[in-house]
């Protein structure tokens, strides 16, 4: 877990692994929290393993997560946003038993089966494990990308890839790389049925409401991950890891949507 501030997020995460079914070590790196996490984790009131870093700047957050991943010592790594809240017992044992399939290498609670060739997703194709009504199959489904909110994945695989690749900047587009570089090893990637509730960058929107500029700048952010992550996979795009039924039916289904002059 990589954190900035927001001690609150932080502690309602992280009480709510308490009922984690599944034993294990916490590593968190505070990219310069300004408030009173480096406190809370000296005190730290919980019984899990804990190893804390403290870096003096709010730095990228790919960094960050590399710096955090060598630290545990786990055969197994699951990188989660601070902001999710998990809410059964058995949501880390789903993530992992995948993982027992040698054709699986990564796991999480988001994500999309189908990537378009400028490396935007195509919506619809979502699934999930959102507690306000799941869409994905129990017990899971193969995805053509894990979004980060979780992902979870053997150590060993995060060695031989290099970690995530930091050349996409302060934090966008390093999940859709990190999927397709799994992929490129053979093995799937899948999205779990285990119920999560996510804040979703509440954050990120009051900065937004209070500074418009840093909006256009996020923004910008993401184009340019999509784009390089475009450039680097192109040779797997455009991806669609659904049945080849479920890709005709849509398929006739956009034939029979009317355009309009412009072709839209």
């Amino acid at each position: 877990m990589v954190v900035h501030g927001g001690l609150a997020t932080t502690r309602a995460c992280l009480e709510s692994l308490r009922i984690t079914a599944e034993p294990f070590a916490l590593v968190v790196v505070d990219n310069g929290s300004p408030d009173d996490t480096p406190r809370w984790f000296r005190e730290f009131p919980h019984p899990w393993p804990l190893r804390y870093a403290r870096n003096e700047s709010n730095a990228s957050v790919l960094t960050a997560y590399n710096q955090a991943w060598r630290l545990a010592t786990t055969e197994f790594v699951c990188f989660l946003h601070n902001d999710t809240t998990m809410l059964e017992p058995a949501w880390l044992g789903r993530l992992l038993a995948p993982l027992a399939s040698s054709d699986v290498g990564l796991t999480g609670l988001y994500g999309v089966k189908r990537v378009r060739r400028d490396g935007r997703y195509a919506g619809r194709t979502i699934v999930h494990s959102l507690a306000e009504g799941p869409t994905v199959r129990a017990p899971w489904e193969e995805v053509a990308v894990v979004d980060g909110v979780c992902l979870c994945l053997h150590r060993a695989t995060l060695e031989a890839l290099g970690g995530i690749d930091e050349g996409y900047g302060f934090f966008h587009g390093y999940d859709r790389d990190l999927s397709f570089a799994v992929r490129e090893t053979g093995r799937r990637c899948v999205v779990v049925h285990a119920p999560f509730h996510h804040a979703g960058g509440g954050t990120r929107t009051r900065d937004f409401t209070a500074r418009p500029e840093l909006e256009h700048r996020d923004l910008a952010a993401r184009r340019a991950a999509t784009e390089r992550f475009a450039r680097k996979f192109a040779h797997r795009l455009p991806s669609d890891v659904r049945p080849v039924t479920a890709r005709m039916v849509d398929w006739l289904v956009r034939r029979a949507v009317p355009r309009d002059a412009a072709g839209h």
